[in-house]
């Protein structure tokens, strides 16, 4: 779900952003009476998300604009499919354009990578799930957009769980040193991930009864053997440098997390248009 103050937010920094003092286009050009209807057309196969944020831009912009949302967030959409319409002031049309397709265009994109991840892990026990690389301010749409392409959150910020990476551990003395430390001070429903580099590591953060262990940059037959060690008493989760290319082969050794950052953090944009009838 997402904050309705977050994103009338956001959409009014972009739109201060894009619209300095006036459209110089726009409101030289275009009689303040004038009105029209446009479409928002996919031009590529995929998993739509944003619409509503993307509505929201020309409500805020003109409060009675007429829209109809024709289909809706994490629903396929193919080339041609007319998403939504908009009727209402043409200068509104025009100067909500931009914005509106740049988070659209963005959502639909990262929710199209979640599906295309999400699919080829289908048969395994591994969850695809997204990271904290993600482009400030934007992160609560493009973790939505991870889930609406049918992928899940990783923690939403460092609030959310202990999470012992390789500089915590190293500025620390060690997994067990760092893991005690913590216990001492977190409550008791704060769960403790540990990032492991090596087998050694992974059998060290088992004794310590960690919660999640991540599987840094390990290959295949490592991951393997790290399941057969952890033998279900923790939650593994690979992660580094994982590519559709690989991406099988890393969910059929039996982990049960696979973290991308790729979902957010280098995403293509999905092709939208909006074309005024």
């Amino acid at each position: 779900m997402l904050n309705p103050f977050y994103i009338d937010d956001l959409i009014k920094r972009a739109l201060l952003e894009d619209i300095n003092y006036i459209d110089v286009t726009t409101d030289y050009l275009i009689d303040e009476n004038a009105e029209n209807t446009a479409r928002f057309i996919a031009k590529a196969d995929g998993v739509l998300c944003g619409i509503d944020v993307c509505l929201r831009v020309f409500e805020l912009l003109q409060p009675n604009i007429k829209a109809e949302k024709l289909i809706n967030d994490g629903q396929v959409v193919h080339k041609g499919d007319i998403i939504a319409t908009i009727s209402g002031k043409t200068r509104a049309i025009l100067k909500g354009e931009r914005t509106a397709l740049n988070i659209l265009q963005h959502m639909s994109g990262i929710a199209t990578a979640s599906a295309q991840y999400s699919k080829i892990t289908e048969g395994t026990k591994a969850c695809i799930v997204d990271t904290r690389k993600t482009l400030p301010g934007l992160r609560p749409l493009q973790k939505y957009a991870v889930v609406c392409g049918g992928s899940k959150n990783h923690r939403f910020n460092l609030s959310d769980a202990a999470m012992l990476k390789d500089n915590h551990i190293d500025a620390s003395g060690g997994i067990t040193a760092a893991v005690n430390k913590l216990r001492e001070k977190i409550g008791h429903m704060v769960k403790i991930e540990v990032e492991v580099r090596t087998l050694d590591e992974l059998k060290e953060a088992l004794n310590a009864n960690c919660d999640i262990i991540m599987l840094d940059n390990m290959d295949c037959d490592t991951m393997k053997e790290a399941v057969k060690i952890n033998n279900g008493k923790a939650v593994l989760e690979a992660s580094g440098g994982i590519t559709l290319n690989t991406l099988r082969a890393v969910a059929e050794t039996g982990v049960d997390i696979i973290s991308v950052g790729a979902l957010t953090h280098s995403v293509k944009a999905f092709d939208i248009s909006l074309k005024i009838k």
